[in-house]
């Protein structure tokens, strides 16, 4: 039977290559519309949770991780030769950043590796991981093309951007429109076969250079709206101008606005990082994406401005940063999840302690701190938010504003907080204890 026809009659399998806040909604997804799924991670620990029927994402319920399993058309292993029996190959994993700014597509060219081992005639694969683009048509495809296999001829071949916002509730991996392409005519038709059978709204482009192009512009777009509000916000500071008070009155423009916020830095997999693939990819054109970079490196600066508002606020209290305790409120990327990938905390956490500052946190949702690979030395436990914890703080420092925080509680018995979110006016409590960052 051809690819098509397994895809119609939901008898293909799909094979998920990387099983975190993309992947494993994309499991649920396919299992929903009827399909076979394996899905495949390196961390064992991942694979033998889901076989256990554990989640380990706050948003995906282990009840559901449950009925994959009851259902008996679901499977994770770390084992790739498992995945030669998927008709469908879709590579969801990572694509940071090194040091230098530079991508770090090593995850995307490991798995493509993999596949080359069990790629067969007439199978599909899809890149879902956010990417320069020429990345699909060129440095994926002549991986695969290792293989004597040639793209749009003897296998398919197609690129269709992850829109995934954790514990959104009103815009899922499911009604969020999927923008698709493929390397061939033919790949197209495969790949839009794929995502339609899946009931995803889909969005047709031409090529796969214009889908990876969108999807960077998409999160591009957002940095360069935060960096500005960012630096609008430093400069209101200086002006004694409340930032917070004139996005309120901006907004209430019916047209030509939209309201972006300032805060510690922007985190999360998307808004940190893909800008610089861009960049870096113009730096071939021979051409400087200085409104790009600019944005960026604010951005990234941020954590610096909240060391200074630190400073200012404990030197007003006739205290110094050295040997201060400092509890640290959310580690999370943003509110309500329990994602810390490219969290701003970690930054200012690093500079808090190279200052000699005693520092912990607190956060619902993640109860180890590890940092991550930039920051790997930073290694804690979230606290209890006790009253003594609180009170035993010389500053408080919200950093991610998390909805079970009793904020009224916080704000009780703090000595001094320092909020980068305007939580605690936002919660209607006005205070001289309170610092907006």
């Amino acid at each position: 039977m051809k690819l098509l026809e397994k895809i119609a009659s939901k008898k293909a399998t799909v094979g998920i290559i990387g099983l975190g806040y993309v992947g494993l909604p994309m499991v649920g997804n396919f299992l929903q519309a009827g399909f076979r799924v394996i899905g495949f991670d390196e961390d064992i620990s991942k694979v033998k949770s889901l076989m256990a029927g554990r989640s380990y994402i706050k948003h995906i319920h282990s009840s559901l991780v449950g009925k994959w399993l009851a259902g008996r058309k679901f499977h994770a292993t770390a084992r790739f030769a498992e995945l030669r029996k998927a008709d469908a190959k879709i590579i969801c994993v990572p694509t940071p950043i090194n040091e230098n700014h530079e991508p770090d597509l090593s995850y995307v060219f490991n798995a493509a590796r993999h596949i080359v081992r069990h790629l067969q005639k007439g199978q599909l694969v899809i890149l879902e991981s956010t990417t320069y683009p020429g990345t699909t048509d060129e440095a994926l495809r002549a991986i695969l093309e290792e293989t004597g296999l040639k793209a749009g001829k003897d296998f398919y071949l197609g690129y269709s951007p992850e829109r995934e916002d954790p514990n959104n509730k009103e815009f899922t991996s499911r009604t969020v429109p999927k923008i698709v392409s493929g390397y061939t005519k033919a790949c197209f038709g495969a790949v839009m076969a794929l995502y339609d059978a899946v009931s995803i709204p889909t969005v047709p482009v031409s090529s796969t250079r214009v889908a990876e192009a969108a999807k960077l512009l998409e999160n591009i777009y957002r940095s360069v709206n935060i960096a500005l509000v960012n630096e609008l916000k430093m400069l209101f500071d200086k002006m004694k101008i409340d930032v917070w008070e004139v996005i309120e009155a901006a907004k209430t423009k019916p047209f030509g606005f939209q309201a972006f916020y300032p805060g510690p830095g922007p985190g999360g997999h998307c808004i940190p990082v893909d800008p610089y693939y861009l960049t870096w990819k113009a730096h071939g054109y021979d051409f400087h994406a200085d409104v790009i970079e600019s944005a960026g490196d604010l951005n990234t600066a941020m954590p610096y401005y909240i060391e200074k508002r630190i400073f200012e606020v404990l030197n007003a209290s006739r205290k110094t940063i050295n040997g201060s305790k400092i509890l640290v409120l959310g580690i999370a990327y943003k509110k309500d999840i329990d994602d810390p990938r490219e969290s701003p905390a970690f930054p200012i956490i690093e500079l808090l302690l190279k200052n000699s500052a005693e520092v912990g946190y607190n956060d619902p949702y993640i109860p180890v701190c590890k940092g991550n690979r930039q920051f790997r030395q930073i290694n804690m436990r979230s606290v209890s938010l006790t009253r003594e914890a609180i009170a035993g703080a010389d500053l408080i420092l919200l950093i991610t504003d998390h909805s079970d925080y009793d904020y009224a509680f916080i704000e009780k018995h703090a000595k001094c907080i320092v909020d980068t979110r305007n939580a605690f006016e936002r919660q209607g409590i006005q205070s001289k204890k309170v610092h907006k960052a």
